[in-house]
């Protein structure tokens, strides 16, 4: 057993006030086995952790109140079944919290929420509203209303998200796996890895469907992009197969079970959290070397005598990509002019630009407040 793995766990669980669970669909196959995951949450609550749980199950709630053996392929057919089991979902959640002692609060989400502004702020507030209360906030996708450009994708990446918006140290994925696991030349699956220090593509590599279609979405690549949110933003992920008895206890006691993927050295601050994971990119500003430059390397502005071209139909406060002069996107910010006034001021200087626009306008195209680097 190595010591530093054990000292990397129960040192985060030392800083981890809040602490998001997420459990996915194959582990929620009936009331008993509900019943073993609030109590895990109930030792972490204990523990005077404040916990959000990410729950999936709902479609699979209502296959099996329905009866079918496979998840149907009709979007109206998946969002009818998520209509039909969430309730049922929640029903059980919450007789099983009240036998503990506390209560619960359900919020559906989609993709949409986070992207604007405001409604991200909302669900910050809203959520921590709860845990003020003493209730544990119980979050799903919104599957019934949700369509493909309204949804997260799968329920690893909103606890990602949700990591981030809530500024938890710890987010916790159950799974059906043991952990991340190297991978034999054979392709078959070999050691569990106790800790991943970073992200590298190696690491990637090692990937592979963890779930059972029939039932589920996601498999290891979608944890693995969860971690790429949650290690970005400065916080720990941690994968822990959650048929094991206790999994919850044991990772409260920082026992070497699963795989943590540890931080990034920086911590995004919270504005530019909601920038680099949930603004949706309205246009792009392709920039000339020394702007690249000093925006990626010195933590500058933008300012508009770097710009050199301008696209998309954006409006001021409007998220837009920064690309250097290969065209790759490596920042993105809230601009502070619209497009039309962009095209005017490219690659002016500070003087000519109060000439065009007026003398009251931002001399910078985006703030570095309001900027921040693209994950690599």
């Amino acid at each position: 057993m190595d010591e530093n793995n054990l000292a990397v766990r129960r040192e985060l669980l030392k800083s981890a006030r809040q602490v998001v669970v997420k459990a996915g669909t194959r582990l929620l196959t009936s009331q008993e086995a509900i019943a073993e995951l609030v109590s895990g949450i109930d030792v972490l609550r204990r523990a005077g952790k404040r916990v959000l749980l990410v729950t999936s199950g709902a479609v699979g709630m209502g296959m099996r109140a329905l009866e079918l053996k496979r998840r149907p392929k009709e979007l109206a057919q998946v969002q009818a079944l998520a209509a039909i089991g969430q309730s049922r979902l929640m029903a059980i959640y919450d007789a099983e919290c009240l036998k503990r002692g506390f209560k619960t609060a359900q919020l559906l989400l989609t993709a949409a929420d986070l992207r604007n502004r405001e409604r991200y702020l909302n669900v910050m507030n809203c959520v921590n509203a709860i845990w003020d209360a003493g209730v544990l906030p119980i979050v799903n996708e919104n599957d019934s209303v949700s369509v493909s450009e309204l949804k997260f994708g799968d329920n690893d990446t909103l606890a990602g998200m949700l990591a981030s918006i809530t500024d938890s140290r710890l987010t916790v994925i159950l799974t059906t796996e043991q952990g991340l696991r190297e991978r034999n030349e054979d392709g078959t699956l070999g050691k569990r890895i106790s800790v991943v220090k970073e992200l590298s593509e190696s690491v990637r590599a090692m990937a592979g469907g963890t779930d059972n279609s029939e039932f589920s979405i996601g498999g290891m690549s979608s944890k693995l992009h969860a971690a790429e949110i949650v290690t970005a933003a400065g916080e720990y992920l941690w994968i822990a197969d959650g048929r094991e008895k206790g999994a919850l206890e044991k990772v409260l006691a920082g026992e070497d079970i699963g795989t943590v993927f540890l931080p990034r050295a920086r911590r995004i601050p919270g504005r530019k959290r909601w920038i680099s994971f949930f603004s949706r990119v309205s246009g792009s500003l392709l920039v000339d070397e020394g702007a690249a430059k000093a925006v990626r390397e010195q933590g500058r502005s933008l300012l508009p005598s770097g710009v050199k071209f301008v696209s998309g139909a954006f409006k001021r406060g409007d998220t837009v990509e920064i690309s250097g002069p290969d065209g790759v996107p490596f920042a993105r910010g809230l601009v502070n002019f619209d497009a039309a006034d962009c095209l005017q001021i490219c690659g002016r200087g500070s003087a000519q630009v109060h000439t065009i626009l007026g003398p009251n306008v931002d001399e910078e195209v985006i703030h570095r407040d309001n900027l921040t680097l693209n994950i690599p």
